[in-house]
């Protein structure tokens, strides 16, 4: 027995320490006092029961505790076993050690080695955000007794990617290769007309078009989001036959790499279907359309993230040229 309400109160009987530790048995008139009066009694004692003594050490090893962190928290986050697998493959790059005894410094070490490797910074600083987020979140809950040990690292300052997109030609071009894969063409025009993810788009089921709109769901920020469509490419998801599960469409994206091979369009390093989502939200914004609805459009949590294409605006800026000092000069 631990609690027990009785005639008198909320009765507290245990052992603190284990089966063979001390008894302890009180009465106390509302339970959480009691709850909080057990709770002091075990903070107080070791597993053998003998307060002087230091406490057991933690030993387990980063993989243990990513392990029991996916349990009790990260099964429940999108794109979880993506994670999960970063989260290993970070714990075998650093021999596993244990997980108290990683400090900062030894993090910072293996850090810049990633860097010398030809990791990019948003790689690295990615890996250290999910690593963060196990040591916070069991630290939260009380699974860990200690703090986050690379809480005093800051992440690496990236340099403002560039966010390449397809002119019009261009997109004739890409949409002229994608003709024979017809799943990676349709694929790609939603991702054009709504600015969707490719896997977003990819994802689609029948039930999802209505209305001459589409919804997606799974997103990255975990919300769904809602696009209107042209009547055009309405007609062509509703004839698209379903596969499983009501899919419009089959895993496509290795048929976006061969056709984009077999044009001119050359794209930075990372950016192949997601030049899509990019020529969307770029060319939304030099036809004069706003920034906040754009924001909703992409599903963006943050305005922060939107602004990266404020300067394509038609009249980004353009109060420069009237209200610079030269301008009031006389000639």
């Amino acid at each position: 027995m631990s609690i027990k309400q009785t005639k008198e109160g909320w009765k507290v009987d245990f052992r603190a320490g284990g089966a063979n530790g001390k008894r302890y048995r009180k009465t106390c008139k509302t339970k959480s006092e009691a709850e909080r009066y057990q709770k002091f009694v075990e903070a107080q004692h070791t597993t053998t029961g003998k307060p002087w003594e230091s406490r057991q050490k933690d030993t387990r090893r980063l993989s243990d505790i990513i392990n029991l962190w996916y349990k009790l928290h990260g099964q429940n986050l999108t794109y979880n076993i993506e994670r999960l697998r970063k989260l290993h493959n970070t714990a075998q790059r650093l021999g596993d050690p244990v997980a108290h005894e990683l400090t900062s410094s030894k993090y910072g070490v293996y850090r810049a080695e990633r860097i010398e490797e030809g990791r990019s910074i948003k790689t690295v600083n990615t890996e250290m955000i999910f690593l963060n987020a196990v040591y916070n979140a069991l630290h939260k809950i009380k699974e860990i007794e200690y703090e986050n040990p690379l809480k005093s690292l800051s992440k690496i300052k990236e340099k403002e990617r560039e966010m390449h997109y397809l002119d019009n030609n261009q997109i004739i071009t890409l949409l002229n290769a994608l003709k024979q894969y017809p799943d990676a063409e349709l694929i790609s025009l939603v991702c054009l007309e709504t600015g969707a993810r490719w896997s977003e788009a990819e994802g689609l089921t029948s039930t999802r078009v209505k209305n001459l709109k589409v919804t997606f769901t799974e997103t990255k920020s975990g919300k769904n989001r809602t696009i209107p469509i042209s009547e055009n490419l309405y007609k062509k998801l509703k004839e698209q036959p379903t596969h499983a599960s009501n899919k419009l469409f089959k895993s496509s994206s290795k048929f976006f790499y061969k056709a984009l091979l077999k044009t001119s369009i050359q794209l930075p390093k990372g950016q192949k279907t997601h030049v899509l989502r990019h020529t969307f939200a770029s060319h939304f914004i030099i036809n004069g359309g706003n920034i906040l609805t754009l924001q909703k459009i992409l599903g963006h949590s943050s305005i922060d993230m939107t602004l990266r294409y404020s300067h394509l605006a038609p009249d980004h800026l353009h109060d420069s040229v009237k209200f610079n000092p030269i301008s009031n000069l006389k000639n």
